[in-house]
């Protein structure tokens, strides 16, 4: 599949972390002025890094994913990822971008119902422009990584939810990302299917080349990582 926009390229600067996000911040305003939700937000990741972002509820840690998912625009800051500056990609090339260089995994799996686990994890594959002929041994690989090459045939909505979520990681990898961010991933589930999910997370950061940030409100979860940052009232420590 071809690309309809011809590529355009990201500024290059010299880095040798996987993201750097410096002075990130996000407001809205609204009539009664300006809401502040990400206040000067400065984040190092490195490849094989786990990273859990904690918080309350409204501290701003979907944001936050969302904007390194280039999802959302900040108010202002700059996000490298290997060097790479993606804001000044235009919309179109930041698509490209997050399609071929991230993976996501939110808490409600987002399958689509009433089609099998294999075409679930073709349809990224087929908007990335992998041939036709890839997409088999693409999509082997990484239900085997999450133990499912059982399944790939069954529909996803005769799946348990933990069986979901696991293709919904196994979705995220089919790409080859560079990251993973994942949103409230083990929200939905119980504590062993739950812990299942972070083993994968954990199997892949080990392997050296892929970084997987989770935002999560679970102490025990974000215990999981290699790392723990915690926002509150839009600032980061950690």
């Amino acid at each position: 599949m071809n690309n309809i926009f011809p590529l355009q390229k990201p500024a290059k600067v010299g880095n040798d972390c996987l993201i750097q996000v410096t002075g990130l911040s996000k407001s809205y305003v609204n009539g009664t002025g300006v809401i502040r939700i990400l206040k000067e937000v400065n984040l190092k990741v490195h490849k094989g890094q786990m990273v859990a972002v904690v918080g309350p509820s409204g501290s701003g840690k979907s944001t936050l994913l969302f904007i390194l998912g280039l999802l959302l625009i900040p108010t202002e800051g700059t996000y490298l990822l290997e060097g790479d500056d993606v804001f000044s990609l235009d919309r179109s090339a930041q698509a490209r971008f997050r399609r071929q260089r991230l993976g996501f995994v939110f808490q409600s799996c987002d399958l689509l119902e009433n089609t099998t686990v294999y075409e679930n994890l073709e349809f990224p594959l087929i908007y990335a422009g992998v041939e036709r002929r890839e997409r088999p041994a693409r999509i082997a690989a990484v239900l085997q990584q999450v133990h499912l090459e059982h399944r790939v045939h069954h529909f996803a909505n005769h799946l348990s939810g933990g069986e979901r979520q696991r293709v919904a990681v196994a979705r995220a990898l089919v790409n080859h990302p560079q990251v993973i961010l994942a949103d409230e991933p083990t929200g939905q589930l119980d504590r062993v299917n739950g812990h299942l999910v972070m083993d994968h997370f954990q199997g892949i950061a080990s392997g050296g080349d892929t970084a997987v940030v989770v935002v999560t409100h679970d102490t025990e979860i974000a215990a999981r990582c290699s790392r723990i940052c915690s926002l509150e009232d839009g600032v980061l420590n950690g």
